[in-house]
């Protein structure tokens, strides 16, 4: 049995998005055809609201072209994952799944995001029993585990999946722009590829003299504003 492996990011860190993007490029298929975003989770408790959140968000974002299935208005969750996940096996071409849920952790790791390539296990922390789901996942840790954890889940305070989902729905955002130019770029076997497509900081694709006059500023190079959008 092969183990997955996994990385980790604070929720706190400087510039996280960005670097949580640079490393889910990494991880993406270079013959990618088809991505699908699966946001698990319920608006029914607080704890488990972080892949709703991220999935409306996301398809609230014009620029973000990729099917996204789970939000508040409708959730991906224990009485639809079954048969949302064979639907989607069944297709022509079966798509490419990040997945992204909410999870229990230790005290000092709530507000972490850990990337894992290979499934998650939905409803492990409740002790349901659903199918594996997706290619890569990401998890976000909203709150500790060991005790009672359907009753931690319910009580778990907001401003945690909120301000996950935020930083993760920035992150797939960035990804994917940056993810498309770097195909661009491989097919115009460009030698500096990387150094063109580590420039985009906003999704309006500003020109690189206007990001390099503003380099002194950290909180600029660092900025993501898709919620705007």
């Amino acid at each position: 049995m092969t183990v997955a492996s996994s990385t980790s990011f604070s929720m706190n860190e400087l510039c996280v998005s960005w670097k949580l993007s640079t490393h889910l490029i990494s991880q993406l298929p270079a013959d990618l055809h088809q991505l699908v975003i699966c946001c698990i989770g319920s608006d029914r408790s607080t704890g488990d609201t972080l892949g709703p959140l991220v999935g409306t968000w996301l398809k609230e974002m014009h620029s973000f072209p990729l099917e996204v299935i789970g939000s508040l208005d409708q959730p991906l969750h224990a009485l639809n994952l079954e048969s949302t996940l064979l639907e989607l096996q069944s297709r022509p071409i079966p798509p490419f799944i990040i997945a992204i849920d909410a999870c229990l952790g230790r005290t000092h790791d709530i507000g972490t995001i850990i990337i894992e390539n290979g499934p998650l296990l939905p409803g492990r922390a409740v002790q349901k029993e659903l199918p594996p789901i997706g290619d890569l996942s990401i998890k976000g840790i909203v709150n500790v585990s060991g005790y009672m954890e359907y009753a931690v889940l319910q009580s778990t305070r907001l401003h945690t999946p909120f301000q996950l989902s935020k930083i993760i729905s920035r992150a797939l955002l960035l990804t994917w722009h940056r993810y498309q130019l770097k195909v661009i770029s491989n097919r115009n076997n460009e030698h500096h590829h990387e150094d063109t497509w580590q420039q985009i900081r906003y999704t309006d694709f500003r020109q690189p003299n206007h990001i390099e006059s503003n380099r002194h500023d950290h909180n600029t190079a660092c900025s993501s504003h898709f919620l705007n959008e």
